[in-house]
């Protein structure tokens, strides 16, 4: 056994703790307080387990940001995490409360994503403690708004995978098997704005001109884009209009959801929804948004930076590693345009946002490890 594994294993109560401490920490993404507690918790986490150096990126909005680096080399290798959760805060003292049943652990936030969090966190302690010599260093950002689409983040995530050779991200793996992720669909959002002409619908209905009427024949035109052979999905999943119930509505508008695998697809059905139609006289349709993350495409490169993770799973670990496609979005569909990126490095577990929110606790030293070998691997 290597002693990499050696050291993880010997961790894992340890680990479960320091997760048990982060989800202690509740950080829902809008709550800027509590985000930078958790922020300035892990910075000083991560210099006392890797004896790397973590600068606090102030942030006027959402929680700060975190930039940890670990050892020396002109090239590096980036680490993706994020500590912001969909839950609220208190959650934790009923709604979900973190507890250990066996070997799952539950709680806000311990799968997606406070789990991958620590696991790669002991990761570079274990390249700490085994004297590992690294010819590239380590960049580790831990980000405070993925939970709203990384808005305060997005760009300082480009601008390190601009400066990397590959980008690793440590977002919950795919099942129980810990499939990582590949590819990932790009991800658009539109909002329809539909203007009509109110009129009394008991008295003089002919006089208006429905926005909501209007508004149910766009969306299923709309509905009538997804091309499941291509991968494209458009799904409308909010909408608002009217007044009253016996006023013509004057106004109705709509939420969309567009995902699609390639670029090319984005180039392709984009202008079409944007350039939507009113099928009624008089009445104006109009279309906002746009792209909101980029697809993350398996590449030539990504196969090869798997079937490097895979080899290291199959020699160190006895793992054979499998590799899913997923619809849903992560920052590393902002990385993948810029350097080779493989997700789902993460916790294995289920329940993400969910109630059921959970890790599987015996895996955490497992996928630890297989991070830490996999970077030993491609820092020489």
């Amino acid at each position: 056994m290597h002693s990499i594994v050696e050291i993880l294993m010997d961790k894992q109560g340890v680990m479960l703790e320091t997760l048990r401490q982060m989800v202690d920490k509740e950080s829902p993404t809008l709550d800027k307080e509590l985000t930078d507690d958790l922020a300035a918790f892990t910075a000083g986490l991560f210099e006392e387990l890797t004896g790397g150096t973590a600068s606090i990126i102030q942030n006027d909005y959402y929680g700060n940001h975190i930039r940890g680096e670990f050892g020396s080399g002109e090239e590096q290798i980036l680490l993706l995490s994020h500590f912001d959760t969909v839950w609220q805060k208190g959650d934790i003292n009923g709604k979900i409360p973190f507890k250990i049943e066996g070997d799952i652990a539950y709680g806000p936030g311990v799968f997606d994503m406070k789990g991958g969090l620590v696991q790669g966190l002991y990761a570079l302690h274990a390249l700490k403690e085994s004297k590992e010599i690294l010819n590239k260093k380590v960049v580790f950002l831990f980000t405070s708004d993925e939970e709203l689409g990384s808005p305060s983040s997005q760009k300082l995530i480009e601008e390190e995978a601009k400066k990397s050779n590959c980008v690793l991200v440590l977002e919950p793996a795919i099942s129980k098997k810990g499939a990582l992720k590949t590819a990932r669909k790009g991800v658009g959002i539109f909002k329809v704005h539909i203007k009509g002409k109110s009129a009394h619908a008991g008295v003089e209905p002919e006089k208006g001109l429905s926005a909501i009427l209007e508004l149910s024949k766009q969306v299923t035109y709309l509905h009538n884009l997804t091309d499941y052979c291509r991968g494209t999905t458009v799904n409308v999943g909010k909408i608002s209009g009217g007044t009253t119930v016996n006023v013509i509505a004057a106004e109705a508008e709509a939420d969309i959801d567009l995902r699609v695998k390639t670029q090319a697809e984005f180039d392709r059905i984009i202008p079409i929804i944007k350039n939507l139609k009113s099928t009624t006289a008089g009445v104006v349709v109009k279309v906002a948004g746009g792209i909101n993350r980029p697809p993350f495409e398996r590449t030539d490169q990504v196969i090869s930076l798997f079937n490097i993770a895979k080899k290291v799973a199959r020699d160190y670990l006895g793992m054979t590693l499998e590799e899913m496609e997923t619809g849903g979005g992560s920052d590393g569909n902002f990385t993948a345009p810029f350097a080779p990126t493989l997700d789902g490095l993460g916790a294995v577990g289920g329940g993400a946002h969910a109630l059921n929110e959970h890790i599987i606790i015996s895996e955490m030293p497992i996928r630890s490890a297989l991070l830490a070998l996999l970077i030993k691997e491609l820092a020489n």
